[in-house]
């Protein structure tokens, strides 16, 4: 490797088959769009999408759903020589419901073992990940060994060198549980979350960015009041916190002092899966280009807002044009 990535996202991948018609429950669909996905990869497209140098860390099955998401990848622009394959689980697909504004069930297909979670430490590569501007975690990657024990290892190789992203990002079925948070999720939630959580102050001791909504900064604070939130992921060693409110905008609380809360950008939803990944990969965009707080959370909300006004995730990612004339018109 002769020049450091600007990110390297380490987390889940696997395909997305999106319906194509909307407000239809899923037993009534009949055409399905195919998509690359997966949080931590979406993340590392956005990025690409928009001008920087990214790869992914992920495992996929030993099937032609593994070959497409290589072909996917390279097509934007993603390196994935550390995407490696499996024998022994299928690539993970995932499908949605679309019943816009607001409500977009997802059906994760991730049994009986998702590959991306069968990654080992003794298979990272250490040097790229401490070299890499910003290294992206997510909350996915704890719930199961080998892959909690190798995101803490990566976290450890990095060593806070540049930026750390963690990736709140909570599932609640992935952890064995069910409802979001306390606040939904009544004492199944608030038990599951707190099995999470010494996890979750785990990575935050290595990392230097926090993000994510309310209901994940509570897995790692056990609060929700987003002012409350940010300061507690500060406490827990974080240097910027940012909690994404939905129609309430986002907040964003650095150590140093400086905050910025930026209100959402209205558009026509259309299905607001990859909303939040496309918020990171702009993030990581406005972070890496050395920009205030403010300009960055705006970017940031301005990219997620198009995610939100198409139908895909991955192949819905703005370019920065895109984002530049999407800001101009506001």
């Amino acid at each position: 490797m002769t020049e450091p990535y600007d990110l390297i996202t380490m987390g889940r991948i696997g395909v997305d088959l999106y319906p194509l018609q909307t407000g239809v429950p899923l037993a009534q669909v009949e055409t399905f769009g195919k998509f690359l996905g997966g949080s931590a990869t979406n993340v590392a497209v956005a990025a690409a999408r928009l001008g920087r140098r990214s790869a992914v860390i992920s495992r996929t099955g030993s099937d032609p759903f593994g070959d497409y998401v290589h072909q996917a990848l390279r097509d934007f622009g993603v390196d994935d020589r550390w995407v490696t394959a499996v024998d022994a689980y299928p690539t993970p697909v995932t499908f949605c419901e679309i019943f816009p504004p607001d409500d977009f069930p997802l059906y994760f297909y991730r049994r009986p073992k998702a590959p991306d979670l069968v990654i080992h430490p003794e298979e990272l590569d250490r040097d790229a990940i401490a070299a890499a501007r910003i290294f992206w975690v997510t909350g996915t990657g704890l719930c199961e060994e080998p892959s909690r024990t190798a995101t803490l290892a990566a976290l450890e190789a990095r060593a806070k060198a540049g930026t750390t992203v963690f990736d709140l990002d909570w599932r609640p079925m992935f952890w064995g549980g069910a409802g979001g948070a306390s606040g939904d999720g009544g004492a199944a939630g608030a038990a599951v979350m707190a099995d999470a959580r010494p996890y979750y102050e785990a990575a935050l001791r290595h990392a230097t960015v926090a993000v994510g909504n309310v209901d994940e900064a509570e897995v790692a604070t056990g609060l929700r009041d987003p002012w409350a939130c940010a300061r507690a992921l500060l406490d827990m060693g974080v240097e910027l916190a940012v909690i994404k409110q939905g129609p309430k905008g986002v907040l964003a609380v650095h150590r140093d002092g400086r905050t910025a809360e930026v209100p959402p950008t209205p558009v026509e939803v259309v299905n607001g899966l990859g909303a939040g990944d496309s918020f990171g990969g702009a993030l990581c965009h406005g972070l890496l280009a050395g920009w205030e707080l403010a300009p960055v959370m705006r970017y940031a909300n301005a990219a997620g807002a198009i995610v939100a006004s198409r139908l895909a995730c991955s192949s819905a990612m703005p370019t920065a044009d895109e984002v530049d004339a999407f800001l101009a018109a506001r």
